[in-house]
């Protein structure tokens, strides 16, 4: 997991193939007038989704992973209080691997909480399960899916 703001992405580029147009399409000027959906970056390798949510209590949520994708979620307004744990320590999956969402959920309790501000972003990997969308307020954000395999 990766927890910084937007003025460094400058130093995530080479990590992954593919950050590099991910946080090209995070650092549009008009970002924040996109309407809530999906956006292609490079057809389904990188994709953005805009979203505008109600936050959820932690007691509402539970922690999800995904396989295929690594999760850039960028905070725009709001804040989204994100738990996270490894996903070596889940010990209790409440359903299978969904393979066509690029999901599966867990019971287990986050080990850490970070606060995301706007202009903030975290990086999930497929190994960091985690648990988004905690606020009493509504949140406005972007996650770029980023395919791990590129």
């Amino acid at each position: 997991m990766i927890l910084d703001v937007l003025e460094n992405a400058h130093r995530y580029l080479a990590l992954i193939r593919g950050f590099a147009k991910a946080f090209e399409f995070l650092l549009r000027p008009d970002l924040q007038d996109l309407p809530v959906g999906r956006y292609e970056i490079d057809g389904d390798r990188i994709y953005a989704m805009v979203a505008k949510e109600q936050g959820r209590r932690k007691e509402e949520a539970q922690l999800e992973t995904h396989r295929k994708y690594i999760d850039i979620q960028l905070v725009l307004a709001g804040t989204d209080t994100m738990g996270w744990k490894p996903l070596s320590l889940c010990r209790h999956p409440t359903g299978d691997y969904d393979q066509n969402a690029d999901i599966q959920f867990f019971a287990d309790r986050p080990d850490a909480w970070v606060s995301v501000e706007s202009g903030a972003f975290a990086v999930f990997f497929p190994e960091d399960a985690h648990m988004p969308l905690i606020s009493p307020g509504q949140i406005h954000k972007v996650v770029v899916k980023v395919l791990a395999a590129a």
